[in-house]
This record gives structure tokens, C-alpha cells and sequence, in this order.
């Protein structure tokens, strides 16, 4: 039994020694990668802004969380935008992918400093408010990858414009009047009742 064990070991590590992890690179041809530097440039840096966007709802979903908030509903509300602006990010990574202009350097995408710019809120309000200037912040930079891209003098990438103009944008768009619409309505009842009226609001977002 011995025997065996000790033969099986020895087939399995000269198999082993003859393993390569390392493959030649392909020559595929390279025809097919039309996507303008300035624009690949542009598409990478989104993925930062996605990312930054994503903690900054991550921060506020975590004070709305503190036992001293206790605002489960609005915990809710940006944790779920900060998934959203996550999965933003992964949605510009596969358009890369699709388009071949991923490069092996990809760790330059998120290795830059993502600590969120604010961490505590007086109140619901203001949190709205800050969300509504961040998603206003992140189509202005979507709309200037737009702007770089469809006036390209080497390549104008009216595919990738009409991706961002016609779907990311739209939800852009509808995201900033829902934010609009959420803390125009919180103010008015904070303003009549108080903070009675935030906890009602917040119940309404469970």
C-alpha cells in the first residue's frame, strides 16, 4: 500500500515539473481597438469617480445606521446607491473589456485614495442634498467623457456616446429628480413637524 502511495506521489510530481504556468502572448490582430487614448483615459477615470461616489453613499448608509441616528430607512436608501454606483463601476470595466482597452494594469484603477469626503450629517436633509450634488457631480464628468469622445479628431466613438447619452445618462437624469423630489418633500416636513416629520420620511424608505 506503501508502494503505491509513494509511486502515485512520484507520477504526480514529475507530471507536475512539466506543468508551465507562463503561455506564449497571442498575436491577435489588433484592428479591432478603434477607442481614441483621450477617451480610453476618460472611461478609466470614471470607474475612480464610481468608486469614489460608491464609498461616499457607503459613509452616509453607516451614520444613518449608528444606534445614535437609527434612520433604518435611509441606511437603506444610500446603501443601495452605493451598490448602484458599484455596479457603475463594473458596467465601465466590461465596456473596456468589450471594447479590448482593458490594459494588465488594471489596479490603477482603484488604487487611488477613495476615503469618502464626509462621514456625519446634521440631519436627512442635508444627506439629500450632499447625494443630489454628488450624482450632479458624476453626469457632469460622464457628460465630459461625451464631450472628449465624440469630438475626437482621430476617432469619433459614436457607439460609446450613444451608450452613455441614451442609457447612462437617463438614469442619471432620473436619479437626480428622485434625489430632488425626496429632499424638496423632507424639508417640508421637517419644517412643519420637526424632527418627527424626518421619522416619519424615514419610515416611508423601508
Amino acid at each position: 500500500m506503501k508502494l503505491v502511495t509513494l509511486l502515485t506521489i512520484s507520477l504526480f510530481a514529475i507530471a507536475s515539473s512539466e506543468l508551465e504556468c507562463e503561455h506564449k502572448s497571442p498575436n491577435v490582430p489588433k484592428d479591432w481597438l478603434d477607442m481614441g487614448k483621450p477617451c480610453i483615459q476618460k472611461v478609466r477615470d470614471q470607474v475612480t469617480e464610481e468608486l469614489k461616489a460608491s464609498m461616499q453613499y457607503m459613509a452616509m448608509g453607516a451614520h444613518f445606521s449608528k444606534d445614535s441616528i437609527n434612520r433604518p430607512g435611509f441606511a437603506k436608501l444610500f446603501f443601495s446607491a452605493a451598490s448602484e454606483e458599484r455596479n457603475h463601476a463594473i458596467e465601465f470595466i466590461s465596456y473596456l473589456l468589450m471594447r479590448g482597452e482593458l490594459t494588465s494594469d488594471v489596479s490603477s484603477l482603484i488604487k487611488r485614495n477613495l476615503v469618502p469626503q464626509k462621514t456625519s450629517w446634521s440631519n436627512a436633509v442635508e444627506a439629500l442634498n450632499d447625494a443630489l450634488k454628488l450624482e450632479a457631480s458624476v453626469t457632469k464628468k460622464i457628460r465630459s467623457i461625451i464631450e472628449v469622445c465624440q469630438d475626437d479628431q482621430a476617432f469619433n466613438d459614436y457607439h460609446l456616446v450613444d451608450y452613455l447619452s441614451s442609457d447612462i445618462l437617463t438614469e442619471q437624469y432620473k436619479g437626480q429628480r428622485d434625489l430632488a423630489g425626496k429632499a424638496s418633500t423632507l424639508d417640508k416636513m421637517m419644517d412643519q413637524h420637526g424632527i418627527l416629520g424626518e421619522f416619519l420620511f424615514d419610515k416611508e424608505l423601508l
